[in-house]
């Protein structure tokens, strides 16, 4: 099936055709045509399926050339749980809707200057994106009302309920028209979202198009069991097979992503980190370099790399294991996109084996061994975990890194 087919406007279709997309991604085939009809979707699908251009481009056809908002109202309203997943919509939604009569597309996010996101809302904006964070703040400066909001649109609901958003969530919905088109995506449906979903959407069609917690199917995965000490040691000799290829490498807290990035820049690798910690721009600055090839790894947390689509990205490294399975599949699917193949390696250390079988009931299959004997348990509380046979030691001072380079 092609675009054409899917019901939208010649002037959409025309402009995917420029863009080079010409076939729509199953969750884009199957929601798409749904949306067009007005009815509200429950869309589920793992990262990296297209699911943005899936409610982005029935807004668009159902907004473009239409008329303009009123000063301070919206006609539709995307709510994200990050602020790289709200700029990565917002810039998504601008290249779509490119050419003349083009709605006006807001983005209200923290980390930026309230007054410059109060003014742009007082002029009116057809679609808005918006952390809910940010918009509860504008809300209460009385800078927006949702009144007039058509559609409302929740992408990658699942982690805003794991950031607790949902207070937010159900204030947000309140003061939107009841008589709207909700479309809500995620990639797992945990027992709370299925309740958002009862109470946000309208006899919806719901689309699953992978079952929740599969991984791509072009995500080659495998584990080295190592211990604590030596992950540091094993990561940088397995980087180091690999340097002109990008790797994101995952760590689980703020201070921890830092540290190990400040590591690996001393062992020569150009590293970046995206956490918390670190401001807006910052952030983007971090990102740019590492989609332009300036930098090659990117260290960082589940939360700031939530919904990160960057092509090009060879190798994702779990040098932590997340407390929550799911969280393992968002991670990876961040390698193997669109189409490309891409490898996934975890290192688990003795006490990470709990988390490791939670991932594998979830993925409904064992994560293969790249090194390293599986950890036989949890050692007593104060002693130091035996290390697992064949397991790699750390190198007593090892070759000196090549020459850090950009690209």
């Amino acid at each position: 099936m092609t675009f054409e087919k899917l019901g939208l406007t010649p002037r959409l279709t025309a402009r995917l055709a420029e863009l080079g997309m010409s076939l729509p991604t199953p969750i884009q085939a199957r929601a798409i045509p749904e949306a067009l009809k007005g009815r509200d979707i429950l869309g589920l699908a793992q990262t990296g399926t297209g699911k943005t251009a899936s409610f982005g481009l029935p807004l668009l056809n159902a907004l473009i050339g239409k008329e303009r908002a009123e000063p301070k109202t919206v006609h539709a309203l995307v709510l994200a749980p990050t602020r790289e997943l709200a700029m990565q919509i917002h810039a998504v939604l601008m290249d779509l809707a490119a050419g003349a009569n083009r709605p006006r597309i807001g983005l209200v996010v923290g980390g930026r200057s309230l007054g410059p996101q109060a003014d742009m809302l007082f002029r009116g904006t057809e679609i808005l994106v918006a952390t809910p964070g940010r918009l509860i703040d504008l809300i209460d400066r009385k800078a927006v009302r949702l009144n007039t909001a058509k559609f409302l649109v929740l992408d990658e609901a699942d982690q805003m309920l794991d950031l607790g958003f949902i207070h937010a969530l159900r204030r947000i919905a309140a003061l939107l028209p009841k008589a709207r088109q909700t479309m809500l995506f995620s990639a797992t449906m945990p027992k709370l979202m299925a309740e958002l979903a009862g109470a946000y959407l309208t006899d919806p069609v719901r689309i699953e198009v992978a079952p929740p917690g599969k991984a791509a199917d072009k995500v080659t995965q495998a584990v080295h069991f190592v211990s604590a000490g030596d992950k540091q040691a094993l990561l940088i000799d397995l980087l180091d097979a690999h340097r002109d290829d990008r790797a994101l490498v995952f760590a689980r807290t703020k201070h921890g992503a830092e540290k190990l990035m400040k590591n690996l820049d001393k062992a020569g690798f150009a590293a970046s980190s995206i956490h918390g910690n670190k401001s807006q721009g910052q952030r983007t600055r971090a990102l740019t370099e590492f989609r332009e090839g300036k930098i090659r790894v990117l260290v960082a947390t589940d939360v700031a790399a939530r919904g990160i689509d960057i092509p090009g990205v060879e190798y994702v490294y779990n040098f932590e294991l997340p407390n929550v399975p799911e969280n393992y599949v968002h991670r990876i699917g961040r390698t193997a996109r669109a189409g490309a193949e891409g490898r996934a390696v975890a290192l688990c250390a003795a006490d990470e084996m709990g988390d490791l079988k939670a991932i594998e009931k979830l993925l409904g299959q064992k994560v293969p061994v790249a090194g390293g004997v599986a950890w036989a348990g949890r050692s007593p509380a104060g002693n130091a975990p035996k290390k697992p046979s064949g397991a790699r030691p750390r190198r007593p001072g090892g070759r000196r890194p090549a020459a850090k380079r950009a690209a």
